[in-house]
This record gives C-alpha cells, structure tokens and sequence, in this order.
C-alpha cells in the first residue's frame, strides 16, 4: 500500500511540493484540498455523516464530499473521483469560492487548507461507501442553518466555515 501524500502549497495556491498525509497534518502545513457540495433540484444539500472510523472528525456531519487531489491531478478531476468513491455517482460541478483555514484538532493533528469549493446537481439518492461514510441527508437551507446556530458541534469546523461564507447558495 502506498502512502497517501498531498500537494504543498503556497497563498496563492502554488505547488511548493508533496508530503505524506499524515505528515503534512501533523506539522500543519498549508496543502491543495476540495469541498464538495451538491444540491437537489428542491434546493436541498446533500450532506454526508463521516464514518465512524476517519482520522478526525469521525461521526460528524459535513458537505457532501471532501478531499486532497493528488499529484498530477486538477483539483476538478480530484472532486469527481471522490464524488464517484464516497457518495458513488458523479455530476457536473463548477468552482464556486476558494478559502485557507487552519484548524488543530484534540488529536493533535492539524487541517491547514487550501480550499476549493465545488458546486454541482445531482437528483438521486447516493449510492454511499460504507468506509468513508456512516449515512447521509438531504436537508433544506432552513433547516441546515437552524441545526448550525442549535448545534453547532455536530458539523465539521470547515464546513461551518463554508456555510458561514458562502454567500450565494444555488
């Protein structure tokens, strides 16, 4: 099994170079990722509940898939692979915003990313992996950001950063 590394990058989203995983979180360095969100044509978001088992963030809900591209791979590419292994479908996505965070976690690794977030539409139920993903919803805008301000432990910290920024919703 080969490890998994991800793309370094600079502010301005340049390649400075490539880190393992879990190294890269550890020393929490700045790297290349993806959001991806997907609505139905109710205006609803599909959200996904992160299995049990990932490295951080376990059991908590988040947008419908996230990711790191790897080298050689667009981070468009990257968002659909990962679209097609977490949720299993795939649809048309387009870039909507892109944003750096840096968030320690109590297991002492860290997310510092470069964030792209993609938006797509999709109408069906997804077809999930169970190793990726414990369960899903499909919920409203209204009552999402009810469940945000009620709640707010239950969603990852990037996609409350999304939410908290994504000014115009499809």
């Amino acid at each position: 099994m080969s490890l998994e590394m991800v793309i370094l990058v600079d502010e301005n989203d340049q390649e400075i170079g490539l880190m393992e995983k879990q190294e890269a979180h550890e020393k929490a360095l700045l790297h290349r990722a993806f959001s991806v969100m997907v609505f139905n044509q109710k205006g609803e978001m599909l959200l996904q509940q992160r299995a049990l088992n990932k490295y951080h963030s376990g059991g908590l809900w988040t947008n419908t898939c996230c990711s790191h591209p790897r080298a050689g791979e667009t981070t468009l590419e990257a968002a659909h692979r990962r679209l097609k292994e977490e949720m299993g479908f795939d649809c048309e996505l387009h870039l909507h915003q892109s944003f750096i965070y840096k968030a320690p976690f109590e297991n002492g690794l860290t997310e510092h990313e470069f964030d792209h977030v993609f938006v797509g539409n999709y109408n069906l139920n997804p077809d999930y992996n169970l190793e990726e993903v414990a369960s899903y919803k499909w919920i409203s805008l209204e009552d999402l950001n009810q469940q945000l301000a009620e709640d707010p432990s239950q969603f990852t910290v990037w996609f409350k950063m999304i939410m908290d920024n994504y000014v115009h919703l499809p």
